[in-house]
């Protein structure tokens, strides 16, 4: 692909830090910024639009790169550093807002003069706000798609455009297996992945964990008859950790998985599709939003001794310019005009269903008690997959636990 890189660069206001006498530290003569970032193509993305913003601002950018629960935890604890340097920039899953922002984790961005433009998918931006002021912006948007085997799939009978409902994801799951490959590879290795896994399936089905007042409703039909499929559907395949996934899916050992945009750098394109979920369960029945946001935001760590600096890089981050060149880094901008560019979609046709699925996606529950609301569900999701306890005493056991913990 050709090099997106665009002349245009938007403008820093360094010397208003000067002008307020703030303290920075410096290297070599250059200010330093710390970037706490969730490792993968995520990082990548971000890594592609540094070196500009470097030479241009006399800035050093100094990245440290986490997995999703240590980024979480490094994120919470730098309300509490008192030394220089340890986040200034960082990236947000959507579900820890509630957390960050009751917790006074986050800058506010509106402060400094920061808003976001229309470009932006709006769905995207319904996690970045706080009493109407902008915290967070969308980065990377990640957002649910079906993975699938090209080979398995046409050898099943089956083209992309027929997969209009989840019983014909598990005729051809069931098809894998039966001439000895692996069906459905679901995602075990953590309680947070089971249930994230879970979620396009139970929307599918026209179900959620809560209602708009946060009360769970896990013990409810629809909640149960996605669980029955969920069960059987895993029942063709094994439990994998994302990286046997993309080498499952490349190598044609298995059919099919639940994946993220950020796993098409790794991906065998020659052999990988995606798609974003029907949302039926089946082709008779209503067809709902299935997509469920991984979206990686970025925002500023309020304990940031530097905060004009931090918003100055993130607002770079965020030029339509410089996210239309991240996407030879294997970045997916939640931008109409980078997810709607011809060029971009000659080399990356499967972007056309991404902007799709962020236009009509949905975001975990943005709730303080997230984190333990899903390691209680998970925990009841494990033990009925594994026949530890039935579907329905084990939800109903769920949902008395959830009850309590969101009293």
């Amino acid at each position: 692909m050709k090099k997106f890189r665009s002349l245009l660069i938007i403008s820093i206001l360094v010397f208003s830090l000067v002008g307020c006498g703030l303290q920075r530290p410096v290297a070599n003569g250059k200010s330093i910024l710390h970037l706490a970032l969730r490792e993968g193509a995520y990082s990548e993305a971000v890594k592609s639009g540094l070196k500009e913003f470097e030479r241009r601002n006399n800035v050093t950018c100094i990245v440290t790169e986490y997995s999703e629960a240590d980024l979480r935890e490094t994120i919470a604890d730098s309300t509490k550093a008192t030394e220089e340097g340890s986040v200034d920039l960082c990236m947000v899953d959507g579900s820890w807002m509630a957390e960050f922002a009751a917790g006074g984790v986050l800058a506010n961005l509106s402060d400094y003069g920061y808003s976001l433009d229309s470009d932006i998918i709006p769905a995207t931006t319904d996690v970045c706000y706080y009493n109407g002021d902008v915290y967070l912006a969308p980065y990377y948007g990640n957002v649910t798609v079906l993975m699938y085997n090209k080979q398995i799939l046409a050898s099943s009978g089956y083209e992309p455009e027929d997969l209009g409902s989840l019983e014909d994801v598990m005729k051809v799951c069931e098809y894998a297996k039966g001439i000895g490959k692996e069906g459905f590879l679901y995602r075990g290795d953590s309680y947070n992945n089971l249930v994230v896994d879970f979620l396009p399936i139970l929307l599918s089905y026209g179900g959620w964990v809560v209602d708009e007042d946060y009360r769970p409703i896990v013990e409810d039909d629809n909640f149960y008859y996605a669980t029955l499929y969920y069960k059987d559907l895993i029942a063709t395949g094994t439990a994998a950790s994302k990286n046997e996934i993309i080498e499952m899916l490349s190598t044609g050992k298995a059919a099919m998985a639940i994946g993220w945009p950020g796993w098409y750098v790794s991906a065998d394109q020659w052999t990988v599709g995606f798609m974003a979920l029907s949302g039926r369960a089946n082709p008779s029945s209503a067809a709902y939003n299935s997509n469920v946001y991984g979206i990686w935001t970025l925002g500023v760590a309020d304990s940031s001794m530097h905060k004009e600096e931090a918003v100055a890089l993130l607002q770079y981050l965020m030029d339509p310019e410089v996210q239309l060149d991240s996407v030879e880094a294997g970045g997916v901008p939640c931008r109409y005009s980078v997810l709607t560019n011809q060029e971009v979609l000659r080399f990356h046709p499967e972007y056309e269903e991404i902007c799709n699925a962020l236009e009509s996606g949905q975001y975990r529950p943005i709730m303080t008690e997230w984190n333990d609301f899903l390691e209680i569900l998970g925990r009841y999701l494990e033990a009925i997959m594994k026949d530890e306890v039935t579907p329905q005493k084990g939800l109903m056991a769920a949902e008395d636990e959830l009850q309590e913990l969101m009293k």
